[in-house]
């Protein structure tokens, strides 16, 4: 189904979490959705679930540069050749201690949310440019102050941040603009994220903690709102905003307060 005028998005990791509680909100307003994921079973009740006139559907491991040619040639048909936002939001965590990590543990992080991220942003960056449009990118807290048992995850979204920014700057002089958004825990199947031979889950140690964990919808209204405007950084989630402001002024307390948690347990 071709968007036909509307303002357009595409989506990585659209079939579950933060993608689809996004598509579902964009689709909502409007828009017309591409919905990309490595899960196609997925994607499909993605469509159905935003209306099938509202969007469109595209197989894409974001690890995969020609498969990412592929999915952005298809919406492009659809959307005559322009994306007014390009979220990059697929993402995927492994939940342990650095030297619990099987070398596949961390490739996958590496390959899937700093290189997915790389691809979305250079292929995507013709449609965008084409409308002017707005290139969002998924990071997270964690991109703040480095989370223990989720070190290489944390080093991810600190490359995602940092990509952000300087993107915003280089890709000014196309007229597209840059956002980063990070959220606190949010409930999506990445909470279920463990290592290689473990029994441990990131949600057994959130809920330890006594940590918040907020919905996606929370996370799909702050995208929205990053859609909508002008700034470079957005944050999910009052202990998001908390963390932004601990870790640049009191990064010594955040430091105490992590290493007294039950996340650091063995």
């Amino acid at each position: 189904m071709a968007a036909n005028g509307r303002k357009s998005i595409f989506i990585t990791g659209a079939a579950s979490g933060i993608g689809l509680a996004c598509a579902k909100r964009f689709a909502a307003e409007g828009w017309f959705v591409g919905l990309s994921d490595i899960d196609q079973t997925g994607l499909k009740a993605a469509l159905l679930a935003i209306g099938a006139s509202n969007g469109s559907i595209h197989p894409l491991d974001v690890r995969d540069r020609q498969a990412w040619e592929n999915a952005l040639g298809e919406f492009g048909r659809e959307t005559g050749g322009k994306a007014d936002v390009l979220l990059n939001n697929a993402g995927v965590a492994r939940f342990g201690v650095l030297e619990d990590m099987s070398d596949a543990d961390c490739d996958i992080q590496i390959d899937v949310n700093i290189k997915g991220v790389i691809n979305g942003a250079r292929t995507g960056l013709p449609l965008l440019k084409a409308v002017g449009g707005r290139l969002i990118n998924i990071a997270s807290c964690a991109g703040l102050y480095g989370a223990p048992k989720l070190a290489v995850y944390s080093a991810t979204k600190f490359a995602v941040r940092g990509l952000s920014e300087a993107l915003d700057v280089e890709y000014a002089r196309h007229g597209v603009s840059v956002a980063c958004v990070m959220p606190w825990f949010i409930e999506t199947p990445i909470l279920n994220a463990g290592a290689s031979g473990t029994n441990e889950h990131m949600s057994d140690a959130l809920r330890a903690g006594g940590l918040e964990v907020y919905p996606v919808e929370d996370a799909a209204q702050v995208v929205w709102e990053a859609a909508q405007g002008k700034a470079l950084h957005y944050f999910v989630g009052k202990r998001a905003k908390q963390m932004r402001f601990a870790s640049s002024h009191m990064p010594g307390v955040v430091r105490k307060q992590l290493r007294s948690r039950p996340l650091l347990s063995t």
